[in-house]
């Protein structure tokens, strides 16, 4: 069974920055995809990131392109999001998601597990 824990999220105004950090336990973390995604309340679950296996490829959206940065340390079997630059749009719920094929997390679909989430506010 693999496990994601997401932590990071919180408070900031608007301008400021956040990483967000997500743990996976449970299998090879260099065997996955990894995805990052938002949900603000009363809409659909958003995609925000993907990065591949080894880190050699990521996609933004265009909502976030420019401010936010996916990265990861496969030594650490962590996934991060730096997001720089926050606007009161990015208040949601985040969660990071494995996957087998970076191509299917680019198009917001294939992702397998699922973290709890972290909860960012960004006050204006």
């Amino acid at each position: 069974q693999v496990q994601l824990v997401e932590s990071g999220g919180g408070l900031v105004q608007a301008g400021g920055s956040l990483r967000l950090s997500c743990a996976v336990s449970g299998r090879p973390f260099s065997s996955y995809a990894m995805g990052w995604f938002r949900q603000a309340p009363g809409k659909e679950r958003e995609f925000v990131a993907a990065i591949s296996r080894s880190g050699g490829s990521t996609y933004t959206a265009d909502s976030v392109k420019g401010r936010f940065t996916i990265s990861r340390d496969n030594a650490k079997n962590t996934v991060y999001l730096q997001m720089n630059s926050l606007k009161s749009e990015d208040t949601a719920v985040y969660y990071c998601a494995a996957g087998n094929s970076y191509a299917r997390i680019k198009e917001n679909y294939g992702m397998d597990y699922w973290g709890k989430g972290t909860l960012v506010t960004v006050s204006s």
